[in-house]
Formats: C-alpha cells, sequence, structure tokens
C-alpha cells in the first residue's frame, strides 16, 4: 500500500519536469510532451484508483464471508447441543423433560424467524451474527410478531436504523462492567405503535453511569430521522428509540 502510495506521488512530481520545460523554452514539441505526460499520468491514477476500489470490494467480501461462517458454525453448534440435550432426555425416558426442550427449539425457530422477517438485511446480519463475537454482552433480542419494515422504509433509513441501533448496543456494551461472576445482559425489543416503529433498550448488569449513557444515546440518534425517549421506571439504564414511517 506504502509503495504504491509513493509511486504514485513520484509520478505526479514528474509532471514538474515537463511543466518546468516549458516554463523554460515554450515550444510545440514541450507543450505536445506535457500533454502526453499528463495524459500518462491521469490514465496511470484512473488504473490506480480502480484496483484500489476492486482491492477494497474484495476485502469486504471477505470478512462479510468470514462473517457468514462464523455466524453458520455458531448456530449449528447450538442445534447441535440442543439436539444432544434433547436426545439425551429420549434416552432417559423424561418425557416432561424432551416436551421443555422442544418447546425451547420452537422458541429459538420462531425467534430466528421474526428476526429474517425484519427485512432489514443489515440489521437482521448483525443481530444473528453478533453472539458469534467474543462480547461481554449478551444480547436478548423480542420482536413484536408480523412486524416487517422491508417496504416501510427507504433503503437510507434502514441503514441508518442499522447504524444507530448498533452504536446504541456499543455504548451499552461498554457503559459499565458487570461485578465478577455476574452476566451483563442487553435486551432489545422491537415493537409498532400506530405509524411508529419502537426500538426499546433495557440494561441488565449495568454498573456504568445510566444518566451519562442515556446521554450517549440521545447523541447517537441526533440530527437522524428517530428520536430517544427515555422510559421511566427503576431501571435508568431503559432507552426507547421512536421511528416514524411516514418519511
Amino acid at each position: 500500500m506504502e509503495s504504491w502510495k509513493s509511486a504514485i506521488w513520484a509520478v505526479l512530481l514528474s509532471v514538474m519536469l515537463p511543466l518546468g520545460l516549458v516554463f523554460w523554452k515554450t515550444s510545440l514539441l514541450t507543450c505536445l510532451l506535457l500533454v502526453i505526460w499528463v495524459a500518462v499520468v491521469l490514465v496511470f491514477n484512473h488504473i490506480w484508483n480502480r484496483r484500489q476500489y476492486e482491492g477494497e470490494l474484495q476485502s469486504q467480501e471477505r470478512s462479510l464471508q468470514q462473517a457468514a461462517i462464523r455466524t453458520l458454525n455458531h448456530h449449528r453448534h447450538d442445534w447441535m447441543n440442543d439436539l444432544q440435550v434433547l436426545y439425551g432426555y429420549i434416552q432417559l425416558g423424561k418425557p416432561d423433560k424432551t416436551v421443555q426442550t422442544v418447546e425451547r427449539i420452537k422458541e429459538r425457530i420462531a425467534l430466528d424467524s421474526r428476526i429474517a422477517k425484519l427485512g432489514v438485511p443489515s440489521l437482521v446480519f448483525y443481530i444473528q451474527s453478533f453472539r458469534t463475537y467474543s462480547s461481554n454482552l449478551e444480547l436478548v433480542v423480542a420482536v413484536e410478531e408480523g412486524l416487517n419494515l422491508e417496504d416501510k422504509l427507504t433503503h437510507e433509513a434502514q441503514d441508518e436504523l442499522t447504524t444507530v441501533i448498533m452504536q446504541s448496543v456499543r455504548a451499552y456494551q461498554y457503559s459499565g462492567l458487570a461485578p465478577q461472576g455476574e452476566a451483563r445482559k442487553l435486551m432489545i425489543g422491537f415493537t409498532q405503535d400506530g405509524g411508529d416503529i419502537l426500538i426499546s433498550f433495557e440494561g441488565e448488569g449495568m454498573n456504568g453511569n445510566p444518566e451519562l449513557l442515556q446521554g450517549q444515546i440521545y447523541n447517537i440518534v441526533q440530527g437522524k430521522i428517530m428520536r430517544a425517549e427515555a422510559l421511566g421506571g427503576h431501571n435508568q439504564a431503559t432507552v426507547q428509540l421512536r421511528l416514524p414511517l411516514e418519511m
């Protein structure tokens, strides 16, 4: 990368040579030399920019593929654990435990389906892949049945929604550490209230400053299409985002 940058600067500076010749002795030959030189520099710069762009796309594609593989492996591992537990209860002849395990699996399938039907690919991928990364925060997601945003938000609004949620989760993630041995959870809920979509954040095991956390969320949504609302109650680490659909 540095060698390419150095080469670009070297070529651009080299234009000073024919330019200097034109100033020193203006003639048809020196002017023609300057034009050819500049044309070569422009072509070289175009080729370099194109290669840079293609390289960045390939890098992003590889990162996305790796994230998808991690997500699939993580979900496969979870399903295998559930199946092993279910098989163990069946072998032990414990019908009550077997039914409970089946119900838990059904609930997970239903939740994954509701998350997928949110209709915002970037948001769905972020939620589904969050658990695959080493994190000090457990994400618990709840989605209202039938909620779909695909045809209700523009692509720009979808990207903005995903960015705000990611930044809000990060704010909770680094808002404070739980005591030794205690889990930190963040519950995110997606519901519809008339013409608005409500995204609620409720943190558990947070030892940070709740007022500072709320301030961070308000700063995140400043100038965005949504607004933040502090919810009442004893848990001050609870914030709600209101996203209007009439846009």
